[in-house]
């Protein structure tokens, strides 16, 4: 079964180009070239994952993120303008799971959804269905949700995936290296802070305890503390 992408992209070029590409690396390509059109698409359940840019005509595409995010947890990544930092940052306090730059290499695309979709199954696939409990924190991996105290936290697949890498090494440091190919399924490169986010929305979700109990340890990586 081909794993369905929903491309909503507002630049005709661009939107067909891609969905040429997608659809000849084996993908199912649904288009929108609109937020509305796009956000109906995705909410009726015609895709696996999202790409989703940030310019659109009718509806800004971090708003398409926030309805999407308060109704499904499909993975999302976007298309930003390159350079453009503040967008990332304010997509990834959305929700967004990857982003990648305009102009976007068609290769790269495919590679980024491959590797997101690639830790969902094989998550799905390899883990126990057991609940498993980490202090306050009590993981259902059969429906990959994650409950603090009962109450369910609201994680986007990479959210998930990075608490997953921390919490199965709780107490023990997990290189920046190591939690980025582990959990995002790419090598860390020089300046990209899509992994620092990532650590930063999760801090919040889990409550900024302090200390936090996901502990920077300066020039190596991340550490879980289960509180007691």
């Amino acid at each position: 079964m081909h794993n369905r992408v929903l491309l909503v992209e507002d630049d005709d070029e661009l939107r067909q180009l891609l969905a040429r590409y997608l659809d000849g690396q084996g993908f199912s390509v649904r288009q929108a070239a609109n937020g509305q059109d796009g956000l109906a698409l995705a909410l009726g359940q015609d895709c696996d994952i999202v790409v989703l840019d940030i310019m659109l005509p009718d509806i800004n595409g971090l708003d398409v993120l926030r309805e999407l995010r308060g109704k499904t947890h499909l993975p999302v990544i976007l298309l930003t303008a390159r350079g453009d930092e503040t967008d990332r940052i304010v997509g990834f306090e959305v929700g967004a799971d990857d982003y990648i730059p305009k102009p976007c290499n068609p290769r790269e695309l495919v590679a980024r959804l491959q590797a997101l979709l690639r830790r969902i199954a094989w998550d799905r696939k390899t883990k126990v269905d057991d609940p498993r409990v980490y202090g306050d924190l009590r993981v259902e991996p059969a429906q990959r949700r994650v409950y603090q105290n009962g109450t369910p936290l609201e994680l986007t697949a990479t959210e998930y995936e990075v608490l997953q890498v921390l919490l199965a090494r709780a107490g023990s440091v997990v290189r920046k290296s190591d939690l980025m190919q582990w959990a995002l399924g790419r090598r860390l490169e020089a300046y990209d802070r899509t992994l620092d986010m990532h650590i930063s929305n999760l801090r919040k979700k889990l409550g900024n305890d302090d200390p936090p109990r996901i502990e920077t340890v300066r020039g190596l990586g991340y550490s879980y503390r289960i509180p007691v």
